[in-house]
């Protein structure tokens, strides 16, 4: 039994310590070495062949598909681990598509994808990435249900949608992400970076933010803050940003403004960033736009290795429990790339 053996079970126990029956914790690691080794496509037949030896495929889709298990506590410890073990740099907020066919699974609609800039049928999710110099997972997941199925009594049906889950914009869900990992999680934030270009409403994200005293970087289209003033934000949304508001560009241009003033990059500009992160240097503002596209790399990661789209059922809850473990296994493969020993003692140490 080799070393990464050895610690997946300590791993997961951990991680899987919310679980109140011990077949949960079972199958809730089966899944996961699963979606660690199993090449290729992670079917549920390929995992329950693969892992257990013997043809278990009911059992799997009802942990995944119908067991009532609360994935938040195991989002919470699995960003309280990273947290120790990365000390992420930032907390990067991204949208995910999950191309499907059809029209029954949770969420599916012909729908446009900002992050790939068309119409698709799909699922849209977003996803939380924590961000360090030693790589970065996502640790907190939302999915956007479209406005069509608020109303489709069949469809929240068959796909078990509670009541109070419903259609709204990005930059709410993002918030309430946000506030769940701060406020009922307790981690420290890190900057909050955004691509929020084809975003509607990402002012009220910015306004949000800034009320939160969350610092932040967003990127925005170069006619969101024209100079000069015309077009900008309605004043009550703007208002809370005015006192710390900087445009930055994403490529070297001058330096940055003197405390409480603001700049616009020159015309044509290819980037444009807000930030309230006024007395860093644009070094820096420039790292983290680096962490913007160390996360997207992740998430591609998390969906070559990790079988992030594989997901086969159809309901919300079993869509949260899929990515919920893929983010598992996904941790479970950074952290093992770390030291083996200081790694295996985090995930065996004591927590509340």
């Amino acid at each position: 039994m080799n070393s990464r053996e050895i610690w997946l079970s300590p791993f997961c126990e951990d991680l899987f310590a919310s679980f109140l029956r011990s077949d949960q914790r079972r199958w809730g690691e089966v899944y996961v070495h699963g979606l660690v080794s199993v090449p290729g496509r992670k079917s549920i037949r390929r995992i329950s062949t693969e892992v257990v030896g013997r043809p278990v495929d009911q059992c799997l889709q009802q942990f995944i598909n119908q067991s009532p298990w609360d994935w938040a506590p195991v989002r919470q410890r699995l960003a309280q681990l990273l947290a120790e073990a990365i000390r992420p740099k930032a907390w990067v907020l991204e949208e995910v598509v999950f191309p499907k066919n059809g029209s029954k699974s949770v969420g599916v609609a012909r729908q446009f994808a900002n992050s790939a800039g068309r119409l698709l049928n799909c699922q849209l999710g977003l996803s939380v990435v924590m961000v360090g110099e030693d790589g970065g997972c996502p640790v907190n997941w939302r999915l956007l249900l479209p406005r069509s199925w608020d109303e489709d009594d069949g469809l929240r049906s068959r796909a078990r949608v509670p009541a109070h889950e419903r259609s709204r914009p990005h930059w709410r869900h993002l918030l309430q992400a946000v506030d769940e990992m701060v406020v009922d999680w307790g981690l420290p934030p890190a900057p909050i970076v955004v691509d929020g270009r084809s975003m509607p409403g990402v002012e009220l994200l910015l306004a949000g933010l800034a009320e939160r005293g969350l610092p932040y970087l967003v990127r925005v289209s170069p006619g969101t803050l024209p100079a000069g003033g015309a077009g900008l934000p309605a004043r009550p949304v703007l208002e809370p940003l005015r006192p710390r508001l900087q445009v930055v560009q994403g490529q070297a241009g001058p330096r940055p403004p003197a405390p409480g003033r603001r700049w616009y990059p020159r015309s044509g500009a290819r980037a444009m960033w807000l930030t309230d992160l006024g007395r860093n240097r644009v070094a820096d503002l420039a790292g983290l736009v680096g962490l913007r596209n160390r996360a997207a790399a992740v998430l591609a990661s998390v969906a070559a290795e990790s079988g992030l789209q594989h997901f086969e059922g159809r309901s919300f809850q079993g869509w949260h429990h899929h990515v919920t473990l893929v983010s598992v296994a996904h941790a479970y493969r950074l952290l093992r790339g770390l030291d083996g020993r200081e790694a295996e003692e985090l995930c065996l140490r004591p927590h509340g």
